[in-house]
């Protein structure tokens, strides 16, 4: 197990999932000092593996066959390489189950239980397992039998029609997000299921079933905007970089660049108009309050556009922040990691590969005070743990795995 100062240290996970979702909820639970063993496909491994480039290079700075995709979410965790599709491997599967907290898997629905390693199955040889699945549409409904990736969820589950500019607008239109947010969203959701089922066990000693699923999440992460829906029968659309509910709150152009204002509150509008030396605006009965600002955005929000062009990126954020309104730049990767503030909290980590190469990734944004997260694993190589999981959980001893590598039962390393 790991170091016994972590909150999850005396906790070990299977993993038995692949890509985004389910890796990201097992690599929160390694930061937090989880034993998570990660069951790959002999041979190719996680999909991801492969989503390159870039690729992740080794001790001599030769690219390997591990992208940065798959390095960015699988940290912490220990690579056993199984072939469940046959019975031997099955057989290994549910005897690391019996001895795990947790297993966590993302296979279509119905596939696991045809190997045996369904949660029915394996809660009768051990009652205190909490099993997490996690699909794109569910168990149950008219859909749960259908594949799905991120990409088809945020425009299914109304994120896309809320994201991307007005569609009046030049370069109108529905956008998907930067990121994978459906699937790391996801993620955190099971992560706290899991979380909440181990609590759960600790009262009553029973594990349980968990059923996430990518539609869910992503309607969930609709928030204010389907509760908005509901309350007033409209139905949200796209604002760009604006705000539904608060102007200003949105980018606008500078002399040199751009920036993003976020007058939250009509004091913070006060102050702004001070800082823009615009106290005209300030008693204007069009933007006195909240309501009138958002009522009457056409006619303000080009008004203060004409103002903010007239000034410098630095010039406008010294004035600004020195009023204590929020304000910042629209940075890239690379000024995001130059920053003085992301260089204090430590967000950049590197850790090392055992072919001598390393991984520069992110640091968790969990900070606890008596039960640091701590990075002591580098994303493993495919099957790089098989020979010390089946040894140390399993008690089998070399001539043992020996024989189930030859018989291409496992990999190892």
């Amino acid at each position: 197990m790991k170091n016994s100062s972590q909150a999850l240290s005396h906790i070990r996970v299977l993993d038995m999932s692949r890509v985004l979702a389910g890796p990201w909820c097992t690599q929160n639970l390694a930061d937090l000092g989880a034993e998570v063993i990660k069951v790959e496909r002999p041979g190719a491994g996680d999909d991801t593996r492969g989503w390159g480039p870039p690729w992740i290079k080794d001790g001599q700075g030769r690219p390997t066959t591990d992208s940065s995709y798959y390095a960015s979410t699988n940290r912490g965790k220990k690579s056993i390489a199984v072939n469940i599709a046959k019975p031997e491997g099955q057989a290994l599967i549910r005897a690391l189950a019996e001895k795990s907290d947790v297993l966590i898997e993302n296979y279509k629905v119905g596939d696991l239980k045809r190997y045996g390693l369904d949660y029915e199955s394996l809660a009768k040889i051990n009652p205190g397992l909490v099993y997490c699945s996690i699909t794109g549409y569910g168990q149950d409904g008219p859909s749960a039998h259908k594949p799905g990736y991120d990409f088809i969820f945020q425009g299914m589950g109304g994120l896309m029609s809320i994201t991307g500019e007005r569609d009046d607008l030049p370069g109108g239109g529905p956008q998907k997000a930067g990121v994978a947010i459906v699937d790391i969203t996801t993620g955190m959701y099971a992560t706290v299921a899991i979380l909440a089922a181990l609590n759960h066990r600790s009262v009553t000693g029973l594990g349980q079933y968990i059923d996430v699923a990518l539609l869910d999440a992503v309607v969930a992460l609709g928030s204010n905007q389907v509760t908005g829906h509901f309350a007033g029968g409209h139905i949200p659309r796209r604002y760009g970089n604006a705000h539904a509910n608060l102007v200003p709150y949105q980018v606008f152009d500078v002399a040199d660049g751009e920036i993003i204002v976020a007058a939250g509150n009509n004091l913070q509008w006060k102050r702004l108009c001070e800082a823009m030396e615009r106290t005209d605006l300030i008693d204007d009965p069009r933007y006195r309050d909240v309501k009138d600002r958002i009522n009457n955005r056409d006619q303000l929000v080009p008004d203060l556009a004409r103002t903010f062009k007239t000034r410098t990126m630095a010039d406008w954020v010294a004035r600004i922040e020195a009023v204590d309104v929020p304000c910042g730049p629209i940075n890239n990767y690379k000024q995001v990691f130059e920053d003085p503030q992301v260089r204090h909290r430590g967000l950049k980590v590197t850790l090392p590969r055992i072919d001598g190469g390393k991984v520069d990734t992110f640091a968790s944004p969990l900070r606890l005070s008596r039960s640091p997260v701590r990075y002591e694993k580098a994303p493993p190589l495919v099957g790089q743990d098989t020979d010390d999981v089946l040894a140390s959980v399993l008690e089998m001893d070399a001539a043992g795995v020996a024989a189930l590598k030859a018989a291409g039962i496992v990999q190892g390393r």
